[in-house]
C-alpha cells in the first residue's frame, strides 16, 4: 500500500522539485523529509496543508492518491489558503464572529453579489 509519503515524493518527482527546495518552502527540517523515504513514515497532520499548497494538490488528492478526471468525478468543494492572505484573514476573522454576526456578514455578501 501506498504512504502519503510516497505520494509526496511522487509530485516531488513529477514537479522536479528537489527535497531541498520542497523543505524550504514548506518549512520542514530536510531531516524529517528523509527519515519520511527512509523509514516510510507520514508527514504529522498540521503539516498537509502547506504540503499540498507546495505541491499544488488538494488534501483529497494528496491522501487518497486518485486524481479527478473526466466527467463522473466530483468537483472538490475544499480550499487551501493561507492565513496571511487577504482571503485567509476574511475567514479568520469570519470564524471569531458570533452566529448573528455571521449571518449578517453572509446576508451582505448575498447583496453585493446582486450588484454585480
Amino acid at each position: 500500500m501506498k504512504t502519503i509519503s510516497d505520494k509526496i515524493f511522487e509530485l516531488l518527482k513529477e514537479k522536479g522539485m528537489s527535497q531541498k527546495e520542497f523543505a524550504q518552502r514548506t518549512g520542514i527540517a530536510e531531516s524529517s523529509i528523509s527519515d519520511w523515504k527512509k523509514k516510510r513514515t507520514n508527514p504529522v497532520s498540521d503539516k498537509i496543508l502547506i504540503i499540498c499548497e507546495v505541491l499544488d494538490v488538494t488534501p483529497y488528492e494528496l491522501l487518497s492518491g486518485a486524481e479527478h478526471t473526466g466527467n463522473r468525478s466530483r468537483d472538490n468543494n475544499t480550499y487551501v489558503i493561507s492565513k496571511e492572505t487577504e482571503i485567509g484573514m476574511l475567514v479568520e476573522t469570519y470564524q471569531k464572529l458570533d452566529t448573528n454576526a455571521q449571518k449578517r456578514l453572509i446576508g451582505y455578501l448575498e447583496a453585493l453579489k446582486e450588484l454585480l
